[in-house]
């Protein structure tokens, strides 16, 4: 764990419990003495140092040492226009996406996309500050929704498809924004609006699942 996120971080005391205790003093084994990094949500770039000062067998509590900026962010932005999946799917695949310093996410109601999935923003909020937490990042990637692909391209002018026949994806190409078919991939109404759009594959003979070319692009390009 990197740092921890609380609500009142800044406050010359700080007292925990709940499943944070449990965590700290009871998988993490802290003991009176340690520091530990604190972060808030609405200030995630600055690192506030706090020393462990006592427990009591349900709370923890710390006084503050130090406070710095301390940004951990991936020097290239990445924005991934994501063809809706399972949102199970997307929940397994946002910590490493997360990890990898993506920065935007639009997920795009294409046509193969099944209709009655709905995203919980709430829940992908929570799930990538638990990441957060664990890698060292300073941010959350910024969710989006589309209403289809035509709508996306228009808005992304500079989109480049990842999708079968296309040239091979090189590591070095100056790429800000992909899109990523959902399972079944992109069906051929879709496909006619490429013609003035850069399309590429991944150099791999396998056919890669909607979240493993998501992650590889993204290892690839950041």
């Amino acid at each position: 764990m990197k740092f921890l996120l609380h609500d009142n971080v800044g406050e010359y005391e700080l007292s925990i419990s709940g499943d944070d205790y449990k965590y700290l003093i009871k998988v993490r084994r802290h003991k009176v003495g340690d520091l530990i990094a604190f972060r808030s949500r609405e200030r995630l770039s600055e690192e506030y140092r706090y020393r462990l000062e006592r427990t009591d067998g349900r709370n923890a509590h710390f006084s503050l040492q130090s406070h710095y900026s301390a940004p951990c962010e991936s020097p290239k932005k990445l924005h991934i226009g994501w063809c809706l999946v399972d949102p199970k799917t997307i929940e397994k695949t946002l910590p490493m996406l997360t990890e990898l310093g993506v920065y935007k996410i639009t997920f795009i109601h294409c046509r193969r996309s099944q209709q009655n999935f709905r995203l919980d923003f709430e829940r992908y909020t929570r799930i990538m500050e638990s990441s957060i937490m664990q890698c060292g990042r300073t941010s959350l990637i910024e969710l989006g929704e589309a209403p289809n692909l035509s709508t996306f391209l228009k808005n992304n002018p500079e989109s480049v498809i990842f999708d079968f026949g296309g040239d091979v994806l090189e590591s070095t190409e100056a790429i800000d924004t992909v899109v990523i078919g959902c399972e079944g991939g992109f069906d051929e109404g879709e496909r006619k609006l490429f013609g003035d759009y850069r399309v590429r594959l991944f150099p791999l003979p396998m056919i890669l699942r909607s979240e493993t070319a998501a992650v590889a692009i993204a290892g690839r390009l950041l």
